[in-house]
């Protein structure tokens, strides 16, 4: 029996949620692809709308889910599509901001709850910020219930008026791929030799390579670091428009820093690395940070959004933008092995307190039995 066909716990036609990505970024898509898993398995019906892409990328339907290929456009055409498959839903569940207000749209009309997840805070400036803000009231006010991934994206989705705004139970999924482990001795030396950092100390950052996620001020940090002995090595994985920015800096600065490009072996690099570094301008739930502190890698981190919230006491936090504070925390972890083992210690027993991929989809669906009460099953 396929997990899409399993009984319905509901003694009925299963429930049918239609899960809506936008593009679909690293976090989100891995995020409908675990709570894919967990409703079809539990008897839901889910069919996923998104990109032809990122289905080869996430496979939704190897979990047990439909998934159709809708483009990330307000074109009608593309609204039509999704609002022909949305219109035997019985509950509507957008990921972000441009997913929440497609979703808005195709079910204009239509009785059917919706359930938009923010899981990060739009970045604009000038007139785009004024726009960001207008969809945000928009998306918050259209959705059944907000469901956002810290506590400060909760906070802003009831000041733009959403109705009911919840904190989210969002879980770090499991690997799709099980990583090498089998002598983790040999393999770290290994992969510190292939990135060039034998005899020095080995700094690790990830994301898109965009102006949010701080990246000046992290070369500004590197820049000090150069007088540090031996002189760590930064290495970067991700891709983005900055990317030959970044890289032209780095040469004209002779800065100690790789680029890597888009990596899918990330948990398995991090293993290799003693620091790992989020400079970012805001977080919700960095799935770096969340790496490192399970991998039992020190990190240094910006106090924003719901960074402390996430990491508690288990990491070193400074303010956003002041590349001498980062500088200086990289420094006091290097020099301080005790505080390394002891940020360590604390990072395991924090991850313990996050949430499992089970307990997001309970809240999900626990989210879903209260909507579908309102509006019974099928009502338009």
């Amino acid at each position: 029996m396929s997990l899409a066909t399993s009984p319905s716990p509901y003694g009925r036609t299963p429930l049918h949620a239609v899960q809506v990505l936008g593009g679909g970024s690293a976090g989100s898509s891995t995020h409908v692809r675990s709570l894919a898993s967990g409703l079809a398995a539990r008897g839901v019906r889910v069919t996923v709308c998104a990109p032809a892409e990122a289905e080869r990328l996430y496979a939704f339907s190897g979990v047990g889910a439909q998934h159709v290929s809708v483009p990330r456009s307000a074109e009608p055409a593309c609204l039509a599509a999704l609002r022909l498959t949305c219109a035997d839903a019985d509950v509507v569940h957008a990921h972000g901001l441009h997913a929440g207000l497609r979703a808005a749209l195709a079910l204009s009309g239509r009785r059917t709850p919706l359930v938009v997840t923010w899981h990060i805070r739009g970045h604009a400036e000038g007139a785009r910020a004024r726009l960001l803000r207008v969809l945000e009231r928009r998306v918050a006010k259209a959705a059944s219930v907000v469901l956002g991934t810290s506590s400060d994206l909760v906070d802003r989705a009831r000041r733009h008026g959403a109705r009911d705004a919840r904190l989210a139970a969002i879980a770090l999924p499991a690997p799709r791929k099980a990583v090498d482990r089998d002598d983790p001795d040999l393999r770290r030396p290994k992969l510190r030799a292939e990135l060039g950092a034998v005899d020095r100390p080995l700094l690790m950052a990830v994301g898109a390579l965009e102006h949010h996620r701080g990246y000046d001020v992290l070369l500004d940090a590197c820049r000090a670091l150069r007088h540090y002995d031996p002189v760590p090595l930064l290495v970067i994985a991700g891709e983005g428009p900055l990317r030959a920015e970044i890289g032209r800096r780095i040469e004209a600065e002779d800065l100690p820093v790789r680029l890597l490009g888009r990596r899918d072996d990330v948990r398995e690099l991090l293993t290799a690395a003693d620091l790992a570094l989020v400079p970012s301008r805001w977080e919700s739930r960095s799935v770096l940070a969340q790496e490192a502190l399970h991998a039992r890698v020190p990190l240094v981190a910006t106090a924003v959004g719901g960074m402390r919230e996430l990491v508690g006491d288990a990491a070193e936090l400074v303010p956003y933008g002041d590349a001498d504070a980062l500088a200086a925390a990289v420094v006091r972890l290097l020099d301080d092995p005790v505080r390394q083992e002891r940020l360590k210690d604390r990072g395991e027993q924090q991850a313990a307190t996050w949430p499992t991929e089970d307990d997001t989809v309970t809240q999900v669906l626990s989210v879903y039995d209260e909507l579908t009460q309102m509006w019974p099953f099928g009502q338009a």
